[in-house]
């Protein structure tokens, strides 16, 4: 029988438990198989070294070989060094499970594009995912191996405000967010309107001069005292990392 060190880096290990593992198999099984088998699923993965050489995921393992897996960088261009990607996505834009519906508003909420149904069928979120090239976001790792998947995460909290919190940090979201450009309700782009052009509960218009509203469904947003209370989360969940006690 012949063997595999596989040694697994930063978010993968959730996958595994171990950093490191051994993997034992017959014939000349791809390492995308492999990794899949040890639990990984390999939308999460963005770079394989094999013996410190960058493969993709058809590449066959040998005997002794050790490899070295890699999580997503989308914060960075790797297109010159990885090879399991053509190119990392430059337009962020998600799509997510049935699980995930606040998660998608708070994703809106910062202005990205999530598209999110109730109850979508498996087959549908991956091939939108592939022919939208959206990361899909889902709490079933099972999903993220399905091959038409090429750009995925899986969430691991069950809390939207640490789910938002986990995303972009993982994706390095902050620089890219435009918070309340987007409907919350339907996801679409939102266009300001004058005062006098919407209709508003007594007394809104005679407290506040700017609003918008969503061409797609109609809604009509402004400043009140419930977008305080979400400018709260935004400035929490970008503000800058702390700096590491010295």
């Amino acid at each position: 029988m012949a063997a595999a060190t596989f040694r697994f880096y930063a978010e993968l290990t959730d996958f595994v438990g171990s950093r490191e593992l051994r993997y034992e198999f017959s014939g000349a099984p791809s390492v995308k198989d492999a990794i899949e088998a040890l639990g990984v699923p390999h939308a999460e993965v963005d770079l394989i070294l094999i013996d410190g050489v960058s493969v993709d995921f058809g590449a066959p393992l040998r005997d002794g070989a050790r490899v070295a897996v890699y999580p997503v960088f989308e914060a960075f261009d790797v297109e010159g060094l990885s090879r399991v990607r053509p190119q990392p996505l430059r337009d962020t834009r998600f799509v997510l499970d049935g699980h995930l519906g606040r998660l998608a508003a708070y994703l809106r909420m910062l202005g990205f594009d999530a598209l999110w149904e109730r109850q979508p069928r498996d087959e549908d979120l991956a091939l939108v995912s592939s022919a939208e090239r959206r990361i899909l976001l889902t709490r079933d790792v099972g999903l993220l191996k399905r091959n038409q998947v090429t750009h995925g995460l899986w969430v691991r909290s069950r809390l939207p405000r640490e789910q938002l919190a986990a995303v972009v940090d993982r994706l390095h979201l902050a620089g890219t967010a435009r918070p309340f450009t987007r409907c919350l309700k339907c996801n679409g782009m939102l266009e300001p309107v004058a005062r006098q052009a919407v209709a508003v509960p007594p007394g809104v218009a005679e407290r506040h001069t700017e609003f918008s509203r969503c061409p797609g469904c109609g809604r009509v947003y402004w400043p009140g005292t419930h977008r305080a209370r979400m400018q709260r989360l935004v400035d929490e969940v970008l503000k800058p990392p702390r700096s590491p006690p010295a």
